[in-house]
């Protein structure tokens, strides 16, 4: 049996990145949640118990449910009342349509994507837009002027970028510089215990470089990090949801499963030692990594929100030594550059 989870605490907030915008350490994703996976009223009940406990990050991305995440985002904001000053909403433009002319990152799609997000979500601006992955069609200097260009218009109050190279995010920095445009504060990548050479060996390297912190998602691993899977894919999962085939292969990819899964039994007598679940472990492991802005979660009930905020008390208890232990049995860490 796993130990009960521990009670959530308010969520402190980090800065993103080197910037002065202050965001909630753990902040709430709506990836195949909203607008499809979960019932509006649920999604309302998770925000709203989000924002109680001191979440402030709200992410979404215009190809989320083809938009039904953004508008069901923007009808609980709007019916909550909420003070604007009091949240950060992000969005990821990349893929918005059909047409040619409604994917990639030219300066067409930024400023349009932007402008349909806008409308789905009924603000006037988003805090963060994100490049949802990079464009080898679109000039990094129409990239860079196009985000600046929305930023200047008031449509978002900084850039990011999601799923980008080190190099191509160097290149968008240096080009910024170069025509004195607006560099991205951030980048969005997944990052958990299987998935770490990013998070951990190049983006601290910018972080200190050119101040780009870092928004991370999937922290159990889509999933895999915790004790539902015995090696069947449950029916509510989301490896059974459309579209997400890659990830029922992965689950059911029996040898890297079964080390996973081996690797996930590993760590309960870490997790019974501190009190907590594998989950909550999870996710506070992924919080003590340097330039980590914020942790994004995907939950599917306020019942799994409140578990997972818990993991803020076991950040504290994650001694150098604990996280050498953990190191020692996943066998994976990457090797930094220095």
């Amino acid at each position: 049996m796993e130990a009960p989870p521990l009670p959530a605490a308010s969520v402190s907030c980090r800065n993103l990145g080197k910037s002065g915008l202050r965001v909630s350490c753990l902040g709430l994703g709506t990836w195949v949640t909203f607008g499809s996976q979960i019932s509006d009223e649920t999604a309302e009940d998770v925000l709203t118990v989000a924002y109680e406990h001191g979440v402030n990050l709200f992410d979404t991305a215009e190809v989320y449910a083809a938009g039904k995440a953004e508008r069901t985002l923007g009808n609980i904001l709007k019916s909550k009342g909420w003070r604007r000053s009091t949240y950060v909403i992000t969005t990821k433009i990349f893929w918005g349509g059909q047409a040619e002319t409604e994917r990639g990152l030219s300066r067409k799609h930024i400023i349009e994507g932007l402008q349909g997000s806008l409308e789905r979500l009924q603000l006037g601006y988003v805090d963060i837009v994100f490049a949802n992955r990079s464009d080898p069609n679109s000039p990094m200097e129409e990239i860079v002027r196009a985000m600046t260009y929305v930023i200047n218009q008031g449509l978002a109050l900084y850039w990011g970028t999601s799923r980008w190279g080190a190099a191509e995010i160097m290149e968008a920095y240096s080009m910024a510089r170069q025509f004195n445009l607006i560099p991205p504060v951030c980048e969005q990548a997944e990052h958990h215990l299987f998935q770490r050479e990013k998070v951990e060996t190049q983006l601290p390297e910018l972080y200190h470089k050119i101040g780009v912190g870092s928004v991370t998602w999937s922290p159990l691993a889509c999933g895999l990090i915790t004790s539902k899977y015995d090696g069947r894919v449950p029916d509510t999962c989301r490896a059974t949801v459309k579209g997400y085939q890659w990830l029922k292969d992965k689950v059911q990819n029996e040898v890297g499963k079964k080390q996973q899964q081996a690797k996930v039994m590993d760590l309960l007598p870490i997790a019974h030692q501190l009190g907590c679940t594998v989950a909550q472990l999870a996710i506070a492991w992924c919080l003590r990594s340097e330039g980590v802005s914020s942790v994004l979660l995907g939950v599917s009930s306020a019942e799994q929100l409140m578990e997972h905020l818990g993991a803020l008390q076991v950040l504290s208890q994650l001694t150098p030594q604990t996280v050498m232990e953990i190191d020692g049995l996943l066998g994976n860490k990457p090797h930094s550059k220095k």
